[in-house]
């Protein structure tokens, strides 16, 4: 009787050990947030999003104050549309602009909140206007290259 015991409080033990170990992951892994209140959702359009990815933080002046709630292809205007979820009480004016970052050089992306100048606040449902898309590294690498190899064309060309 007593090994019985012993082995459901071992049992126990080991599968709230696995649950605090999958709850870590799953808060880690951006992939999990504990948020009961509901905020509202507001929509941005972008050219290109490089990997942003949905749940992905939403962050102004720092704070995290909303997530990305669902990403679309847009198939009559070919962007990107980006709906994202705020938190209650906070607002922002209607001329806020939105940016896709990345923390640090190879880091997660993000979107920033640039909040603007209006009288009136964005409500649920609105889309924010001003949008910048992410920087792709790869054409920052290409139209490197591309340029230094123009300034040495030009180079030869103007010793002949």
């Amino acid at each position: 009787m007593q090994k019985s015991k012993h082995d459901v409080w071992v049992g126990l033990f080991v599968l709230f050990g696995a649950a605090a170990i999958l709850f870590l992951a799953l808060k880690a892994g951006n992939l999990l947030t504990l948020s009961f209140d509901s905020g509202y959702t507001v929509v941005a359009r972008f050219d290109n999003i490089g990997g942003l990815k949905r749940q992905a933080a939403v962050k102004s002046a720092g704070v995290v104050v909303g997530r990305v709630q669902s990403i679309t292809f847009d198939t009559k205007t070919y962007q990107a549309q980006v709906e994202i979820t705020l938190n209650k009480g906070v607002a922002f004016p209607k001329d806020t602009s939105a940016k896709i970052l990345t923390a640090g050089l190879l880091g997660e992306q993000y979107i920033g909140l640039e909040p603007g100048y209006g009288e009136t606040n964005l409500a649920a449902g609105d889309t924010i206007k001003s949008t910048q898309s992410a920087i792709v590294l790869e054409n920052l690498i290409s139209q490197f290259l591309y340029s230094k190899a123009a300034d040495g064309n030009s180079g030869k060309e103007g010793q002949k």
